[in-house]
């Protein structure tokens, strides 16, 4: 490449009009009609003429001294074979690369579980199954290990979320286990953690953990005596807040607990007291009609209160985000401030069915109806074609009265 011939002054290029003037060596400077002014490196690669900006002249920008230090740098690049254009490039493109990689490495196991299970709840089968995901990720994964960087989740994490339950609730260990494995595989596909999955089972846990066939097979939901029914509610009454009146309208309709939580006012029928939950949202993927007796009438008219214009049809029992439910979290919390981590939400469904069966005379297939449990003998369903709708509604209102009563011990 030529040598610079002083070709510029600082005055001339504060001064000259639209152009392009040549300081030598390959450095330009450029002036546009609109008074704008920068500077160019122009070489010859491979017989081709290239020309890269360097970024403007004068204040904020390079000065003509300035600018011959950059243009003699990019000199000895070209000088030792490097492209000063594919130079720059590759060093942004580096720059940019360690600016992904330590966004990445702050990404916590809680944010790419909350960003799996958005790109991916659309596609799954009911609300109830999104819910189950959040729910048990917030109560077993997330005080371990939600505050970790994904990249830097190990084994000891995951050891530490599932030996406390392993044994004691087989069942939902798996699933926490399952789900927190796919969330690092999530990890991995977004590039935010490399290596090992470390909550796979084969050839990693199953060398820490007791396979599931040594430990308990089946976890029941624990529940309430049938007979403490009453007391229960009127302490679960005196409780404020939505969770609570959550927790008692699931009792008063024997639903599960994803059903209430998923519950909009567009499902609701005050006038004939019912309750019609879409088959979307239910386990057996067939609609149920729910019969409302009076105590689930009332909460309904309390909850009515939270109605807003803009949103009439929303959650009967809104969450903090606005348009959403309330978290599975907020039942479980309900019962511990009772005092009462010994019992489940949905084991209020055996309850429910306990009652039933030891002091009404109500048909088993009715019970089952109102559980929206499918009859198991096929000549009796066969000729179940309606839904028992009225038979059910007695069985509910006599559910509701219990519920009122409080035994005496």
């Amino acid at each position: 490449m030529p040598k610079r011939a002083i070709g510029l002054t600082a005055a001339k290029a504060e001064k000259a009009g639209p152009g392009r003037y040549g300081d030598g060596g390959g450095l330009y400077l450029l002036v546009k009609p609109n008074g704008w002014r920068g500077w160019l490196f122009r070489y010859v690669r491979a017989k081709r003429m290239r020309e890269m900006g360097l970024g403007p002249f004068g204040k904020g920008g390079l000065s003509l001294s300035a600018a011959r230090d950059k243009a003699e740098a990019l000199r000895r690049l070209h000088r030792d074979g490097i492209d000063p254009l594919d130079h720059r490039e590759a060093a942004e493109a580096a720059e940019i690369a360690k600016a992904q990689a330590e966004a990445a490495a702050k990404v916590t196991f809680k944010e790419a579980a909350a960003l799996f299970i958005a790109a991916n709840e659309a596609g799954w089968k009911n609300f109830k199954h999104s819910m189950q995901w959040r729910s048990t990720l917030e109560s077993y994964a997330f005080p371990h290990l939600g505050d970790v960087p994904v990249a830097e989740v190990g084994i000891a994490h995951i050891l530490a979320v599932l030996q406390p339950i392993w044994a004691s609730k087989p069942e939902t260990a798996a699933r926490v286990r399952g789900r927190m494995e796919v969330v690092l595989d999530y990890g991995k596909a977004q590039g935010w953690r490399t290596g090992e999955n470390a909550a796979a089972w084969k050839g990693n846990l199953a060398m820490a953990l007791p396979s599931r066939s040594k430990v308990a097979k089946v976890e029941h939901h624990a529940a309430l005596p049938w007979a403490e029914i009453g007391e229960f509610m009127a302490k679960l009454r005196t409780r404020p807040g939505i969770g609570a009146r959550a927790l008692e309208f699931a009792i008063l309709t024997a639903a599960r607990t994803g059903e209430v939580l998923g519950a909009t006012w567009s499902e609701i029928d005050m006038e004939a007291g019912a309750w019609t939950v879409p088959a979307a949202r239910m386990k057996a993927q067939r609609e149920h009609r729910v019969p409302l007796s009076e105590p689930a009438l009332a909460v309904l008219r309390e909850m009515a209160k939270l109605r807003t214009v803009l949103k009439p049809d929303g959650a009967v029992f809104p969450g903090a985000e606005p348009g959403k439910g309330l978290s599975g979290m907020a039942l479980l919390m309900t019962l511990r401030r009772l005092g009462r981590d010994d019992i489940t939400a949905h084991g209020f469904r055996s309850t429910f069915r306990d009652w039933a069966a030891e002091t009404t005379a109500h048909p088993a297939e009715v019970v089952e109806a109102a559980l929206a449990h499918a009859v198991g003998d096929k000549v009796v369903a066969a000729y179940l074609r309606g839904d028992l709708m009225e038979k059910r509604r007695r069985l509910m209102d006599e559910w509701g009265e219990f519920c009122e009563r409080r035994l005496s011990a």
